[in-house]
Formats: C-alpha cells, sequence, structure tokens
C-alpha cells in the first residue's frame, strides 16, 4: 500500500532512538499517523514542526498498519508562529483541535482548505482572531455540530438575534428568549459575518463554540477534555483585549 499527498504536520514524538512518529492532516487522506524513519537527525527533525506543510509519500505492507513517511519541507511556518505568545498559541490550538476532533484516515478536503488558509495568516495578528474563530465554526460544521443563526429558533424571526440556544445551536432573540435568556449562549454579530468583529465580540464568539466544542463534539467523542492548547489561545487573546 502506497500513496502521495501534501498534508499540514500536526504533531511529532520521538520513536525509538532515531525515528518519531508524526501526524498529519492532509485533503485525500484526512488525519494520518506514520513513522519517519532518521525523524530526530539534524537534517529531517528541523522540517518536523507542527504547522509545516509537507510533501509526504506513505507506504505500508496493509492498509491498517501503521507505516511509514518520507517527507519533504514545502513550506515552514516556524517563523510566524514563533513571533509572538499569541500566534504561537493559535498554532498550537488548530493542531490540538485537529487532533482532537477529526476522524483517523477520513479526508476533509474542504476543512483542509480551510486551515490552510487559515495558517497561512499566521503573523497577521489583526486577521488572526477573526479568520480563526470563523475556522473554529467551520470545524464545528464539519463535524456535524454546526450552528444554525439566521432566524429565531422560537419565533422565526430574523431580527434582534442575540442569543445561541445551548441545546439545538440555533439564533434566539431576545423576545423569543424570554425568561430563558439567563441559560442562552452569546450571539455577537460577528458570528453572523455582520458588524466591525471588535476583540471583544470575537471573545464572546469563542466562548460559544466554545461550549459546542465541550458540550456536545467532546461529549460524543467519549467525554474527553478539549486540548489545553484552545484555552491557552483563548486566555492570550483575551488578554488583549
Amino acid at each position: 500500500m502506497a500513496w502521495r499527498d501534501e498534508g499540514i504536520l500536526l504533531s511529532a514524538r520521538k520513536h525509538g532512538e532515531t525515528s518519531a512518529i508524526i501526524e498529519v492532516f492532509t485533503p485525500a487522506h484526512g488525519r494520518h499517523a506514520g513513522v519517519v524513519r532518521g525523524g530526530t537527525s539534524r537534517r529531517i527533525a528541523p522540517v518536523l514542526q507542527p504547522g509545516a506543510q509537507l510533501d509526504l509519500s506513505w507506504r505500508a505492507r496493509l492498509e491498517d498498519h501503521i507505516g511509514s513517511f518520507t517527507v519533504e519541507p514545502v513550506r515552514s511556518r516556524a517563523a510566524a508562529a514563533m513571533g509572538t505568545r499569541l500566534t504561537l498559541a493559535g498554532l498550537n490550538a488548530v493542531t490540538g483541535l485537529l487532533s482532537f476532533c477529526l476522524p483517523d484516515r477520513e479526508p476533509h478536503p474542504a476543512l483542509y482548505a480551510r486551515t490552510e488558509a487559515l495558517l497561512d495568516l499566521l503573523g497577521e495578528e489583526d486577521l488572526w482572531p477573526l479568520a480563526y474563530l470563523r475556522w473554529e465554526l467551520g470545524l464545528l460544521e464539519e463535524m456535524g455540530y454546526g450552528l444554525d443563526l439566521t432566524r429565531c429558533a422560537v419565533t422565526g424571526t430574523q431580527e434582534d438575534l442575540v442569543y445561541v440556544s445551548p441545546k439545538s445551536g440555533r439564533a434566539v432573540s431576545r423576545a423569543g428568549a424570554g425568561d430563558w435568556a439567563d441559560r442562552m449562549l452569546p450571539l455577537p454579530e460577528v458570528l453572523r459575518g455582520l458588524g466591525a468583529a471588535p476583540d471583544t465580540e470575537i471573545a464572546q464568539g469563542l466562548q460559544t463554540t466554545g461550549y459546542f466544542f465541550d458540550a456536545h463534539l467532546a461529549q460524543n467523542l467519549g467525554q474527553k477534555p478539549l486540548p489545553e492548547a484552545r484555552q491557552r489561545f483563548v486566555a492570550a487573546f483575551s488578554r488583549r483585549l
């Protein structure tokens, strides 16, 4: 069994004396792990940094074996990621959530394209938080937990939508929420693609998407805790408000 693809490196860890086990996200083969022989060498180790774009060749005797990779660098994102604490935290949040959410070896080409575009914005701190929030919305949708923010789940109106139902993920108007308002999640305009997207609204949006990752997606995956990397990014972003 063999294939060739391009992919984003999610993680790498030492295996034995000289090898590494890497996990990558590819458009045609999804999240996929494999062994890189000599992965700890001076030549290859600097290439195996999270977020790196790699040309990958995978080979195994049987399809369900872990197999081995040969890798060639396409684009490094290490310099951009190390620019500030926020960008490094953002990169780690992306790779951590992908490792957490994606089923093994299941292709998600549209999500891959969105992820590549997001990572290419690393270092653009004015653009990154909003792009990241939109990426989280896309990730929830890809995993089957997309939010419906077009009209009120109670009244059907498209006006004065200020809440999200924590149960259904649908928008709720101020009037529709009634006495249940204190149990709703915030729906800032930025989540609906409206307004100027100030940092305060992005922070509210991350609160809402985080709830659905934690209370819905993680529960469906066996009550696994969300990667700490996401919380570190949210905390780093909140400190700049």
